[in-house]
């Protein structure tokens, strides 16, 4: 069975997506057969170029067209059209790939998982979160499933970025509240969230957020628009930070800026247990640092092994794998589960998940209190 795959966006994600489908072949022969169908976007010419180079069959430049004559659709584009598509093609009975955060407000998102968990088991609606897929981060996942940590009381997060440090950069709908939803917060927080929701939330380690005190702070108030002789408002936050309490009563801190001079993609994952520790840094993609059995420092895990997480469809020990290999990993993973027709997690249910968490850090911005979650 070969699935037929139908892409809104080009650019970026696009692109990452893109590359990930024309490796799987090459290092996953048990994945399914891919065909890049079609490639959906507004500007027709930049679509054709973007088919060729991607190598897609076709280009369309409405997505209703698409959503229901293809096997899987991937929804890559801006925050705030997530929904619309998405929805349609799972009242279509087509499986849906949707990029992170969910939606632009925790009203959309709760429309779309509705609209997943209404489209059946069968039908698997994915949100893009590819950090899990790390192989670094399963093995952490391992750890902590075994009780290598013991009891988990401490939790962080950052993640830190400075592409907007100076102030004549140009304004993007990433800086736009209607198109985005939130800035830092939604743009790199959501990934923060759902890491350590998979690591620790599970009941018998940390469980799931319970409340949280939040902080949101934009330091540019207007920017460039490309082309013009104007600027606009920058409408979300630049930066956040959180306190939050876990249903076990463990302690956490979360953060993210696109301010943080010198940082370029830095995420970080601290994780303090009674038995041990461990530490990530995305920079650092291929390690995962410990400390176990009562060792004074950490030692340094190199995940490059055969039998490491998904190491064994590519090189030999040692021979690293860089971030574009999280999305070839998250691709295998949510293609196999719609030919299969079996779920897939991150769900919808999952993207749900952490857009309430970063509703309830800016409500708790706003309010200027703690936030508890229902």
């Amino acid at each position: 069975m070969t699935l037929d795959v139908g892409v809104l966006g080009y650019r970026f994600m696009g692109n990452a997506h893109a590359n990930a489908m024309a490796r799987l072949p090459m290092f996953f022969p048990d994945a399914p057969a891919v065909n890049r169908s079609v490639l959906v976007g507004r500007d027709e010419s930049a679509l054709e170029e973007a088919a060729d180079r991607f190598g897609f069959d076709s280009v369309a430049t409405d997505w209703a067209d698409v959503v229901d004559e293809v096997d899987v659709f991937y929804n890559l584009g801006p925050n705030h059209v997530h929904a619309e598509p998405s929805i349609a093609a799972l009242e279509a009975g087509t499986p849906v790939f949707c990029e992170k955060p969910l939606a632009p407000t925790l009203e959309t998102a709760e429309e779309m998982a509705d609209a997943a968990a209404n489209a059946g088991e069968d039908v698997p609606a994915g949100c893009a979160f590819n950090y899990r897929f790390v192989p670094a981060i399963q093995y952490a996942k391992r750890l902590l499933e075994a009780g290598d940590l013991g009891e988990i009381r401490h939790v962080r997060g950052r993640y830190l970025q400075d592409w907007l440090v100076d102030p004549e950069a140009p304004w993007s709908w990433r800086n736009d509240a209607e198109l985005a939803g939130s800035g830092a917060l939604g743009d790199l927080g959501a990934h923060t969230v759902d890491l350590l929701r998979f690591l620790v939330g599970d009941d018998d380690l940390a469980g799931e957020i319970d409340r949280v005190s939040g902080h949101l702070r934009t330091f540019v108030d207007d920017r460039p628009v490309p082309g013009e002789d104007d600027t606009r408002p920058v409408t979300v936050d630049d930066a956040y930070s959180a306190q939050v309490e876990f249903e076990n009563g463990a302690m956490g801190s979360l953060e993210a800026s696109r301010f943080a001079t010198g940082h370029k993609n830095d995420h970080t994952i601290e994780i303090h247990g009674s038995e041990g520790s461990l530490r990530f840094s995305l920079e650092r993609l291929n390690e995962l640092e410990l400390i176990r059995d009562g060792n004074r420092g950490y030692e340094t895990i190199l995940v490059t092994d055969a039998d490491d997480p998904y190491i064994d469809h590519w090189w030999p020990p040692g021979h690293v794998l860089g971030w574009e290999h999280t999305f070839v990993h998250e691709n295998y993973e949510f293609l196999s589960a719609v030919a299969e027709g079996t779920e897939f997690e991150p769900s919808f249910a999952d993207g749900l998940a952490a857009q309430r968490v970063l509703a309830a850090i800016e409500e708790s911005d706003e309010r200027g209190e703690w936030i508890t979650l229902e």
